[in-house]
């Protein structure tokens, strides 16, 4: 099988001049993929209602088309899942990906149209592929197998010809034969749906494979990582699998998680960061070296960037790749082969580049902390546990933040529920070294923070392992895509979660 690897590696290289070609003219490649959207279905009922076939400029789409959030563009979607078609997009939409709903307990329901399987998730996949093998000609990636950890894979018949499932369902469905001569585990597991169920059968299947790859979710991943070696008795999973050579994450980041990997695989591998969700294949590290994501700009998405300020304003602004700044905060507006138009993904995201356009995701437009003025985002909280971390010889699990609000007898601060896998040498100093390290990375906590005139330090709670499992549980998501909410401007889910268990000890600096 070795003798694979060169022919890979230079068919990758070959493919690189695609690549390459969008890497270079980003801003020409990328109008050019709305001349085809606008071009495309300008006799959809939806192109009809904006006037697409009079659309010949930017400027002109922008002015003719709102932003539309999920529940504006629901009553299209609807009709389409009813059978109707030619409603978003031109060809028929036989497949829906049912989103993981982190951010409110309704479901959303992502078309997904021939276009959008073909030009964004598999052709993002082979990319991603003919990068790594740019990066690393010598890979014998693909000569054992690749283990996907996806969500939940039951797929439900909506109206006749019309189905649906999570989008690791809806990819599985359509792969080509060849896709599951390098992938594992077999279908039958994979469609598993009980997640525990599922995590060891996958274990069990999987000790023998030759497995040089994983991808997944990294909460689910280290638990199956933990039941195998339980299972093996090895001491790390280099010994069960020794040509393990790359792992690629994505939907959550991966600084809280490093130091587990590192420790469970026992040796080093690559690991790359990728951004794909149910809406598109939007980014993935070119090598694993890079700060930041390469955006893809010829996977049949047209891409927006609304300054995060402009949010929530009646006819907030957008700007194109050649306006963008680096280092500032953006949520991301797409329109898609799958019929998405000026769509409000939800996700936020910072540029690392412009040359070529690298990004980061730094969070989600409604998982922040704001109660004070002090616009804390996912991207300030997880550096700073990554700080506290390193100061206190801490490994989290998991976390979740929110905001006290003031009270007759004191200020406002952050409640923070942690669940380690190895807990800080103290509480207080991981509490103090938090503090200081958001202090580091976001001016306005800093300021809020001054005196404690408007903040008090922030209230830590360490759970017991397995609290923020019982609680996805309990809400009917656990596995797959489905993440705990980093932050939140209210205390709902601090609240469902502390009235679900004990919380062991807990810390609060005055």
């Amino acid at each position: 099988m070795k003798l694979l690897s060169p022919a890979i590696s230079r068919l990758a290289r070959f493919r690189l001049w695609r690549i390459e070609q969008w890497m270079h003219n980003p801003i020409a490649v990328q109008r050019e993929v709305l001349q085809h959207l606008v071009t495309s279905a300008q006799y959809t009922e939806f192109g009809r209602k904006y006037n697409f076939s009079k659309i010949f400029s930017l400027r002109e789409f922008k002015q003719a088309v709102p932003i539309h959030e999920y529940d504006d563009l629901k009553p299209y979607i609807q009709r389409i899942m009813n059978g109707e078609q030619n409603i978003l997009w031109n060809t028929p939409i036989t497949w829906f990906a049912k989103s993981s709903g982190t951010t409110s307990d309704k479901s959303k329901f992502i078309p997904v149209s021939e276009e959008s399987l073909q030009d964004g998730h598999y052709q993002g996949a082979k990319d991603v592929l003919s990068l790594y093998y740019n990066f690393n000609p010598d890979s014998d990636l693909l000569t054992g197998k690749g283990l996907v950890i996806g969500g939940s894979h039951t797929i439900h018949q909506m109206h006749e010809d019309v189905h649906y499932g999570d989008l690791s369902a809806v990819l599985l469905q359509n792969t080509p034969f060849w896709g599951h001569w390098i992938r594992t585990p077999e279908l039958s597991i994979a469609l598993l749906d009980e997640w525990e169920d599922k995590i060891e059968k996958l274990a069990r299947s999987t000790i023998s494979e030759n497995v040089t790859s994983i991808s997944g979710v990294p909460t689910w991943t280290l638990v199956l990582m933990r039941r195998i070696l339980e299972i093996t008795g090895k001491s790390n999973m280099a010994e069960v699998w020794p040509s393990l050579e790359l792992y690629i994450h994505g939907g959550v980041s991966f600084t809280p998680y490093e130091a587990q990997f590192k420790k469970l695989i026992g040796k080093d591998i690559h690991y790359l960061d990728m951004y794909n969700a149910s809406e598109g294949f939007f980014a993935a590290q070119a090598n694993p070296n890079d700060d930041g994501m390469l955006l893809f700009l010829d996977h049949g998405i047209f891409m927006e960037f609304m300054p995060i300020e402009e949010y929530g304003k009646p006819n907030p602004e957008t700007i194109g790749l050649q306006d963008v700044e680096i280092g500032r905060q953006y949520a991301l507006v797409i329109n898609t082969n799958g019929g998405l138009w000026r769509y409000l993904l939800g996700d936020t995201i910072r540029f690392t580049s412009k040359a070529p356009f690298r990004i980061k995701v730094s969070g989600r437009l409604k998982h922040f902390i704001n109660a004070f003025g002090e616009e804390v985002i996912v991207d300030n909280t997880d550096k700073a546990i990554d700080i506290a971390c390193q100061k206190t010889g801490a490994i989290v699990n998991d976390y979740t933040a929110a905001p006290i609000y003031f009270s007759d007898t004191g200020n406002g601060a952050h409640e923070w529920l942690v669940e380690f896998e190895k807990e800080p040498v103290s509480a207080a100093l991981f509490v103090e070294e938090l503090d200081k390290a958001l202090q580091s990375v976001n001016s306005d906590y800093e300021a809020k923070r001054h005196k404690d005139i408007a903040l008090g330090m922030p209230i830590l709670h360490v759970l017991e392992k397995g609290v923020f499992t019982t609680w996805l549980k309990s809400k009917g998501k656990l596995g797959g895509q489905h993440k705990v909410p980093r932050l939140s401007n209210d205390r709902k889910y601090v609240e469902e979660i502390c009235a679900l268990i004990q919380v062991t000890h807990t810390m609060h600096q005055a």
